[in-house]
């Protein structure tokens, strides 16, 4: 019997785009990948759940409520048949009704992509192995920043890959797009 799997798209919003309050490196090749994931998804019919985050603290800078830079960008725009989620913590679970919206649609993997790479992908994509799920992390399909560290620049492309590596060793299978489409038509 072939496993049931859902698409959770993190935290693809505008502010994360070029010209928005939090620009991450390479976010727009990134949320192309996503935007072929998620057609992929909706032409096999497959359950997709839209992560929004939304800063709830008073000195946040970003994806504040009722701006342009919160809302869900159009490469991925959540049809109205599609769950939304919102969110305010970095893992997608934490209060919010994921885990039952993934119960509820008897799902077992999950694929999962979007922003950033060593914070909100981190913080779900270990949250969903440790309720069960089958993971699988597109990692072109996500985008980070770079980081500083004891004076020390570390670079995006560095810091995505050291969370990718991470996660492929204990937590997930991660895969390019066309590695991931390729094994789930199959």
């Amino acid at each position: 019997m072939e496993m049931k799997t859902g698409l959770i798209l993190v935290d693809i919003q505008n502010d994360y785009f070029p010209g928005g309050q939090m620009e991450l490196v390479a976010m727009e090749q990134a949320g192309l990948k996503s935007k072929e994931l998620l057609e992929s998804f909706r032409k096999n019919r497959l359950s997709t759940f839209h992560i929004q985050h939304l800063s709830a603290g008073k000195n946040a800078t970003f994806f504040m409520p009722d701006t342009k830079g919160v809302e869900i960008h159009d490469y991925i725009r959540p049809l109205d048949t599609e769950t939304v989620i919102q969110k305010y913590y970095p893992n997608s679970f934490r209060e919010t009704s994921l885990l039952d919206e993934l119960k509820n649609a008897d799902i077992e993997g999950v694929g999962i992509c979007g922003a950033m790479s060593h914070m909100c992908i981190d913080a779900t994509t270990r949250a969903a192995a440790d309720f069960g799920f089958k993971c699988t992390v597109i990692h072109d399909a996500c985008a980070t920043r770079d980081l500083a560290f004891q004076d020390k620049t570390i670079p995006a492309e560095e810091v995505h890959g050291s969370f990718m590596a991470a996660l492929g060793s204990a937590y997930a299978k991660v895969l390019s797009l066309k590695e991931f489409l390729s094994e789930t038509s199959s």
